[in-house]
């Protein structure tokens, strides 16, 4: 087998060939440049033309951006509002059982309410004290503003409260401005209004008067507030009218409260019972 050598002739002839093809290109380019700028031209015109809708494109998506991390951040505030506005009743309430306690003459322990049932007629509460603390069955629970309910049933750390929205709850009551006495009840009908019977027709009553616990039932305290009237209706056929009330207290936003650690005085208690003894 016979290789070809290579010689400096060979060298030339390309080197000859190499030069003449840059040569034409050169010629051909520079003939061909008005057509290279007319393209360049376009060009230039067909990427202006893109870059809008695209620079609209990553704006939007900057946008959407933006405008998703605001809601984010809305949605905490709007949560550390409603903790700030909680934390806010809540010690406006604390504030006002402090001022309650420090004016009220009755012996009070302070207890959280830390169960609701109120979705029937037969409702109850529960309440973080029981025995331990010295509570009985019969004591009222109270808040500041008034009268919830009493204690139906005591353990040792826990107690059950039975409030006034209760098919059950009595109270006797009294008008606090002309000592009207009558039965505070809950007809269980609707919420936010319980009734007062056995109120006479010739004792007028208006609307805003203040209703409180009379104390002549020996089961509460006298002077806890109840609610305040808002109407008066006369019972057909008979000598009394029947008042109806708004309560102090809302049931669905009390958290604490006080339990008046009052007992019913013995010497009425026998009386009592002497006297149904007379009659047996």
């Amino acid at each position: 087998m016979r290789f070809r050598s290579f010689n400096l002739s060979d060298a030339k002839d390309y080197i000859i060939t190499a030069f003449i093809l840059v040569i034409a290109l050169s010629l051909m380019i520079s003939r061909h440049q008005g057509g290279i700028d007319s393209l360049r031209k376009v060009s230039m015109t067909t990427l202006s033309l893109l870059e809008e809708p695209l620079s609209n494109i990553r704006v939007y998506r900057q946008a959407l951006n933006t405008n998703n991390y605001l809601q984010r951040q809305n949605i905490l505030l709007q949560d550390e509002l409603s903790r700030l506005r909680s934390i806010e009743k809540e010690n406006e309430e604390l504030r006002a059982l402090l001022g309650y306690k420090q004016r009220s003459s009755f012996d009070l322990t302070p207890v959280s309410i830390v169960g609701k049932q109120l979705s029937g007629r037969n409702n109850v509460l529960t309440i973080d004290a029981g025995t331990n603390e010295g509570l009985e069955e019969g004591m009222p629970l109270v808040t500041s503003d008034g009268l919830i309910g009493k204690i139906i049933l005591a353990g040792k750390y826990y107690s059950q409260v039975m409030p006034y929205y209760n098919s059950l709850f009595r109270v006797s009551a009294q008008v606090q401005l002309n000592q009207a006495n009558g039965i505070v009840s809950w007809p269980g009908e609707q919420y936010g209004e319980l009734v007062m019977n056995f109120v006479p027709k010739t004792i007028n009553v208006d609307s805003g008067f203040v209703v409180e616990t009379s104390g002549s039932s020996n089961q509460f305290p006298g002077g806890i507030p109840i609610g305040r009237v808002t109407r008066t209706i006369p019972e057909p056929g008979k000598e009394t009218q029947q008042i109806f009330l708004e309560p102090n207290v809302m049931l669905a936003d009390v958290a604490q409260g006080f339990v008046v650690k009052f007992k019913p005085d013995s010497s009425i208690i026998n009386l009592q019972q002497q006297y149904n003894q007379l009659f047996e």
